[in-house]
């Protein structure tokens, strides 16, 4: 694989259930960071890495994100009557011109196996992206998908990105075992779901993002499912591995893990205390707050 991606997959047919009841009507993928929903920060980090056909894969219930995506007329109009040129842009340029969304139904909730599976008959016989919107990944140089697709065109194997985590923790995450780990990556030659700390194979857990070659998508649909009747990803890139090199990447950047609520909570203070018009006005709230809490209450 040597190929540049131009393609990237978004899983987004959860329900977000540990967000009820905000989930009962907004999708967790259009929460929002500040003034920006998820989906849009790595919707924006696909097509800095080059993207310009982006798949949704989604249930037959959730329609704000493609509402999200599709024109708004009468709105536009409003702004554009008022003189509210900035808003305008922004709600326009939610997608730049020449990139297309297209939205795959995913019948069943079946696994993130079966999610990109169903993408399968836009990608094609190409190299391509998956990103997980509720892994938000913050980085003041290129993006963290840029950063995998430049090491990707480069090496000609398929990259998991990975972060360190704590020991104690590793029975949350996917863990890689690696060889010849170099700079940013090396290649994989295991990869364990959730292993007990005491025997997992390292500390290098997968996040998501991913680039991966389309024999991924032969290899999805061999894969015997598992508890639930899911099809998981990682069992094909095991089998993948197998057969080809796919490498672990170890991105410059932090990552939120906006799928939970502290997370969520986490990244929004951090947008935030970045933000150029908001930054001062925030450290300002946070310290008038943490000075009311006091400090025996923060500790």
């Amino acid at each position: 694989m040597s190929a540049r991606i131009r393609k990237a997959v978004f899983p987004v047919a959860g329900l977000g259930t540990r967000f009820l009841p905000a989930t009962k009507t907004v999708p967790k993928e259009m929460l929002p960071i500040i003034d920006r929903p998820l989906i849009q920060y790595a919707v924006d980090e696909a097509i800095e890495a080059g993207c310009d056909t982006l798949v949704f894969v989604t249930n037959r219930y959730k329609h704000a994100v493609a509402d999200y995506f599709d024109k708004a007329y009468e709105l536009e109009q409003k702004l554009e009557r008022s003189g509210k040129t900035e808003q305008l842009e922004l709600v326009r340029n939610v997608l730049p011109e020449g990139v297309r969304a297209v939205f795959v139904t995913q019948a069943e909730a079946l696994g993130l196996g079966h999610a990109v599976l169903c993408a399968k008959s836009v990608i094609g016989d190409e190299p391509f992206a998956v990103l997980l919107p509720d892994d938000l990944i913050w980085n003041r140089g290129p993006g963290a998908l840029k950063q995998m697709a430049d090491a990707a065109e480069a090496s000609g194997a398929s990259m998991i990105a990975v972060q360190d985590v704590p020991r104690e923790q590793t029975a949350s995450y996917g863990i890689v075992a690696t060889e010849n780990f170099e700079k940013r990556q090396g290649r994989i030659r295991a990869i364990v779901e959730k292993p007990k700390p005491e025997v997992a194979p390292s500390n290098l857990a997968v996040v998501g993002r991913y680039v991966l070659n389309p024999r991924i998508f032969s290899l999805l649909e061999s894969t015997t499912p598992g508890a639930g009747g899911e099809i998981q990803l990682t069992d094909a890139i095991a089998a993948l591995l197998e057969e080809e090199a796919v490498n672990a990447y170890r991105f410059q950047g932090t990552r939120f893990d906006c799928g939970t609520h502290i997370g969520l909570v986490e990244a929004t203070i951090r947008y935030a205390l970045d933000h150029e018009k908001l930054s001062d006005s925030a450290r300002q709230l946070m310290a008038n707050a943490l000075s009311e809490l006091g400090v025996e209450e923060l500790n």
